[in-house]
């Protein structure tokens, strides 16, 4: 049982989403758009479809738990091809590429919602997201796309919380984020340079370690792992493997990133890119 104020939440978002009529997800599978999922499906059973993206920038393990996540839920699934790397704007890779590759997804699930009638569109963005740097957000806003859980203040922790009373598998699932966002800016993106960090993270994630990235800087692996998994590159069984299996994806140097994981480290430099263009 949860408790009053989540509650009372939990109902503002069944009220939001009943409001809707018919919505379609996007759903990634992640901690944010599962709950949005199950909260659609209890809110609008059959009336509400999950719909995910199959893409160079997401990972086929990231796509298959998707499906069995949707599936676990009882919602309507389906997929969608995006191509957002046909997109000059995306592959170029500017401080806004995330503007170019919403707007991609959008437009693809535009027809789906033609299809069946349905008039709103949602993902899950959370108030946590908003003042960060979020070009996603505004392709978004300008496209019309509903964000129910900024609509009703439900934070991240408040989401892992709920999750876990509803029993979602994804309750304590680390943070994940497109492929796309491991290269520096103005760095282009390829198919082929999203498979090699592919590669290198489904390593680091067959090895058993649940909260990475493989930053890419050309020849420069720079792996960030949270505190509790940096204690595993202590044993130098697991350091040569990863560097050895590395070399064999193209990678001359491989570094370990002594400040750990953070969300969109990449970031931090963003300032002064965008001062100099």
């Amino acid at each position: 049982m949860l408790p009053n104020p989540l509650q009372t939440k939990v109902d503002r978002l069944y009220g939001c989403l009943s409001d809707y009529k018919k919505v379609i997800v996007a759903f990634s599978g992640g901690v944010d758009s599962t709950f949005l999922a199950e909260a659609a499906h209890h809110a609008l059973g059959g009336n509400a479809l999950a719909v995910t993206a199959i893409s160079d920038s997401y990972p086929v393990r990231e796509m298959k738990a998707a499906q069995d996540i949707a599936k676990q839920i009882g919602i309507r699934f389906e997929t969608v091809h995006t191509e957002e790397l046909e997109l000059e704007g995306y592959a170029s890779n500017p401080t806004n590429r995330c503007f170019f590759c919403k707007t991609e997804l959008f437009d693809k699930l535009r027809p789906i919602a033609d299809k069946y009638d349905v008039g709103t569109i949602v993902y899950g963005a959370i108030p946590d997201d908003v003042g960060d740097h979020r070009p996603g957000m505004d392709a978004a806003k300008q496209m019309g796309i509903k964000a129910p859980l900024i609509e009703v203040d439900l934070t991240k922790a408040e989401i892992r919380e709920i999750s876990k009373a509803w029993d979602l598998p994804t309750w304590d699932k680390p943070a994940f984020a497109c492929l796309s966002s491991r290269f520096p800016y103005g760095m282009r993106i390829t198919r082929e340079l999203l498979r090699q960090v592919d590669a290198a993270e489904q390593f680091l994630y067959d090895l058993g370690i649940r909260q990475f990235r493989v930053r890419h800087h050309g020849e420069l692996a720079r792996i960030e792992l949270d505190a509790e998994e940096i204690s595993l590159l202590r044993q130098n069984t697991i350091r040569n493997q990863i560097n050895d299996h590395y070399k064999t994806l193209g990678y001359e140097h491989v570094t370990l990133d002594l400040q750990g994981y953070r969300s969109g480290s990449l970031n931090e430099g963003i300032t002064k890119i965008i001062a100099g263009n």
